[in-house]
């Protein structure tokens, strides 16, 4: 039986998320979780400012007699360039890290390119092997799982963690952020670090074994995390982050250049939010992005809806250029892709995961805990 459509008052979250459920307000539990763990996450005011310059003096510190004291990571977009201008702002020396999955915007290589000369910082560019990251990438088409962006996703963290293990660095300085990015359904989503899911995806619907595509077992995750000791500093909770001040400084200090929506300074991801995910799972990743932008007053309900009511790419003419691309570069005709996208769609869970380790994993570190 098809649920009753319900949105929230406060939002613009609604039953496209399968697991939303609202109170008797009519207010949905994404808006509730957000304000509950806003003041453990959030460090705006004097202990917050305390505890960033002494761990900025802690990094600087163990950074000491090496070429770099932590890494980012560089996409050409907004948060990861706003990082990488704070960080040489609070004097630290990081290597950034790019990885280069082929669908790279001209834009977004331009905003790269301005960052590195502009803050001289040294860049580090993973090329993927592309007949790799091809046949994989339409494997999760035809697999029919809703997370397509994971290949890209989880090899980034494969090649960031390693780069960190070889050059002992201890701090990787993440543009992850509670103020733009806190609302986003589990059901929208799948966990990237599952290697055994990625694998069992290629392995029953991809022609090529992996072989120079990189990846992160959970027992090497749990190294660098746990024995390597490598620590995710999410630098913008410790100010308030606002977005349209971010662009604004990074357009004036770095000559960045916008792209027009969120994470579509890759071509892919462009493809991926803005049609393949609606098309096939009804699901508009704009109204997590718009609903956490609300709770954090960065803007109002009534702007979020007129946002919504706009169409999901930036222009049609984009959006047909976008069809005729993305097929054609993983190698099928656009019939071929258009029956792929057409054909049932299933769960991550559908397939092997490590799901059952990992929370043996955390009742083992409950354990310790206690």
């Amino acid at each position: 039986m098809k649920r009753e459509y319900k949105i929230c008052i406060r939002c613009v979250m609604d039953t496209t998320d399968p697991h939303i459920f609202f109170n008797e307000q009519g207010v949905c539990n994404h808006c509730i979780e957000y304000f509950q763990n806003a003041p453990k996450v959030l460090k705006h005011d004097k202990a917050g400012q305390n505890e960033l310059f002494e761990l900025v003096d802690k990094i600087k510190t163990e950074g000491n007699g090496k070429k770099y004291d932590c890494l980012i990571g560089l996409s050409g977009g907004v948060d990861s360039t706003y990082i990488a201008y704070k960080v040489k702002k609070l004097g630290l020396r990081p290597l950034a890290v790019h990885f280069d999955s082929g669908w790279n915007s001209e834009l977004a290589v331009k905003n790269i390119e301005n960052i590195v000369k502009r803050l001289e910082i040294d860049l580090f560019t993973f090329v993927c092997d592309w007949k790799e990251m091809q046949d994989l990438q339409l494997s999760y088409f035809k697999a029919g799982v809703i997370n397509a962006d994971i290949p890209m996703d989880h090899a980034f963290l494969a090649v960031l963690h390693k780069i960190a293990r070889e050059k002992k660095l201890k701090y990787f300085i993440s543009g992850h952020n509670f103020e733009t990015e806190a609302i986003l359904p589990r059901a929208w989503v799948y966990n990237a670090a599952d290697r055994v899911n990625l694998i069992d995806i290629q392995k029953k619907n991809g022609s090529l074994k992996l072989s120079k595509y990189p990846t992160e077992s959970l027992f090497t995750s749990l190294y660098t995390r746990f024995i390597f000791r490598l620590k995710q500093v999410n630098l913008l909770d410790f100010e308030y982050y606002n977005k349209e001040d971010a662009m604004k400084v990074i357009e004036n200090e770095l000559d960045w250049k916008y792209y027009g929506g969120k994470h579509y300074e890759s071509v892919f991801t462009r493809f991926y939010q803005g049609y393949y995910l609606y098309k096939r799972f009804d699901v508009d990743k704009r109204k997590a992005h718009l609903s956490t932008l609300i709770c954090s007053n960065q803007i109002t309900r009534d702007q979020a809806l007129i946002e919504l009511n706009k169409p999901l790419y930036p222009d049609a003419e984009l959006l047909r250029q976008d069809l005729e691309f993305i097929p054609k570069k993983l190698g099928i005709t656009r019939d071929e892709f258009e029956n792929i996208l057409n054909q049932p769609v299933r769960e991550h869970t559908f397939y092997k995961t490590d799901l059952k380790l990992r929370a043996l994993v955390e009742r083992i570190k409950g354990l310790i805990r206690n």
